[in-house]
């Protein structure tokens, strides 16, 4: 056996051991009580109908406009192109960067109130889904918009199962992939080849109209959420040197996966039951958040026209980012280099000072505590009864504690959010950092397929054509080569290192 071979087996049996090693058994009775009753985000009533009209006075001419403004406070971009100051003004444009007051979109599917920290899947709070649900069930919930009867969560399940074995050539391609590949560059490449190997439900080979067809759709919505499990495994074994592991029919979509990573190939093998309640209750916290920055990704794409797969995989490209499915990494790495209480003083002065970044802390949308926080701090000592105590949880506590006392944060509205808490859990489970994201992924899937089913629905989809103000030279002609002065405040190519691979042959030249 070589030694490559042999790392990968220690490094696959510890995380079996660390897994099982504090195991006792458990009742069905021990798994539904893990969880103690949240008290639900604070209630507000709906918003109230604000429908009306606007009048603008444009001082730069003195003409008067009436702009409708919808029941829900909203009025349309394009009403504002008819303010113009004359002939070659082509009328107002919303200038947005990152689309902070920008709605693109008309949603049923989550609601969330960030001021007053509530988010809801389908009107459905947060806290009861976590509390009572799985995400099998919520995850459905999340695509056709109500929870499943009895046979209809069976035919669910059964159509998951039906696809959630993955076409060879893409765990080839996995195989083929550097040992070192980062799992969610891997996921990547992975979620667009199904593509290739699905050509019946690409618009550019089967006509634009092909998903006109629910039966189309709702096939692929089953092959996505049925392989993501299936894929996301054969990565994780990938990097650590084992070979793929069939799904099992007879296990829930979690237990699965878990299956699918621990147990080395022994099909009478079963996850701990409060192991597999914990991270399905992380599914269901992370399966939809509204118009986030991969899933606005996933409709961009998914406005071209373009098939299913390949717009599930921009959004997972847009996750891989640290600053979106990257930062619950970014949190760990933070708590590790504090180390311990002792130095989270120095720490919270580093940050005031901006000479540190303090990860898992505010939220582009939420000025409140993160409800999902709330569920995962909770959970983290229901995780660690089962696997040790994570020293770095002391940390995580005491950190919490200062900054929700400190005014710096409490004036910059600074709260835990998901991430801070979900990092936590992932490695006291065992996962590897760089696999966080890819676990962030999986259940997202439920989410980018609502609104990419959404977006099929809604008679004002159209193509994604954002504008841009431009800024830049207003006219300048062609000179030759010879003519052209080098501007000293340009830009220009910086200095580009010449690779090994040249640096070796030019020395082979005798150059």
């Amino acid at each position: 056996m070589s030694t490559n071979s042999e790392t990968a087996t220690v490094v696959a049996r510890g995380r079996l051991a660390m897994l099982t090693a504090h195991l006792r058994p458990s009742s069905a009775d021990d798994v539904a009580s893990a969880l103690q009753p949240l008290r639900l985000s604070v209630q507000s009533s709906p918003p109230p109908n604000v429908k009306g009209t606007l009048t603008v006075v444009d001082e730069r001419t003195g003409k008067k406009y009436t702009i409708e403004v919808s029941a829900e406070g909203t009025i349309k971009a394009t009403d504002l192109k008819k303010i113009t100051t004359g002939k070659n003004d082509k009328g107002l444009k919303l200038y947005d960067p990152g689309y902070l007051n920008t709605a693109p979109v008309r949603s049923t599917i989550s609601y969330i109130d960030g001021d007053e920290g509530i988010l809801r899947y389908r009107g459905y709070p947060i806290e009861e889904l976590a509390e009572k649900s799985n995400f099998t069930e919520v995850a459905y919930l999340i695509l056709y918009g109500n929870l499943p009867s009895e046979s209809q969560l069976a035919e669910w399940k059964f159509a998951i199962s039906q696809h959630s074995a993955v076409p060879q050539g893409v765990l080839d391609l996995i195989q083929a992939l550097p040992h070192d590949a980062h799992p969610m560059g891997a996921l990547v490449n992975a979620i667009s080849a199904l593509s290739i190997y699905h050509p019946d439900a690409n618009p550019a080979l089967r006509g634009q109209g092909v998903y006109n067809s629910n039966q189309v759709r709702d096939k692929q919505i089953a092959r996505v959420i049925g392989k993501i499990t299936t894929i996301a495994a054969a990565i994780y074994l990938r990097i650590t040197g084992r070979p793929p592991v069939l799904p099992s029919n007879n296990l829930s979509f979690t237990e699965n996966f878990l299956y699918m990573l621990d147990s080395l190939g022994n099909r009478s093998y079963r996850p701990n039951p409060k192991l597999t309640r914990a991270l399905d209750i992380i599914f269901i916290l992370h399966a939809e958040h509204e118009m986030n920055c991969s899933t606005s990704a996933v409709r961009h794409l998914a406005s071209s026209g373009v098939d299913v797969f390949t717009a599930v995989a921009g959004g997972v490209g847009a996750l891989y980012g640290p600053l979106h499915g990257g930062a619950n990494e970014a949190v760990l790495k933070m708590l590790s280099e504090i180390g311990s209480v002792e130095n989270i003083p120095e720490f919270i002065e580093g940050v005031k000072s901006r000479k540190r970044k303090m990860s898992g802390f505010g939220h582009r949308v939420y000025k409140n505590y993160d409800p999902r926080a709330k569920v995962l701090r909770k959970l983290t000592e229901e995780v660690f009864a089962i696997t040790g105590r994570d020293p770095l949880i002391e940390v995580a506590v005491a950190l919490e504690k200062v900054a929700l006392s400190d005014e710096y944060f409490i004036k910059r509205k600074l709260y835990p959010n998901v991430d801070f808490y979900s990092g936590i859990i992932y490695r006291a489970m065992g996962f590897p950092p760089e696999f966080f994201t890819v676990l962030f992924a999986i259940p997202r899937m439920a989410g980018y397929l609502a609104h990419w089913r959404e977006s099929l629905n809604d008679p004002d989809t159209k193509i994604m054509r954002p504008h841009q103000v431009y800024v830049g030279e207003w006219l300048r002609h062609y000179k030759p080569i010879n003519e052209r002065i080098v501007s000293s405040d340009g830009d220009k190519l910086g200095q580009v290192a010449m690779s090994n691979a040249s640096k070796r042959r030019l020395a082979g030249s005798g150059m």
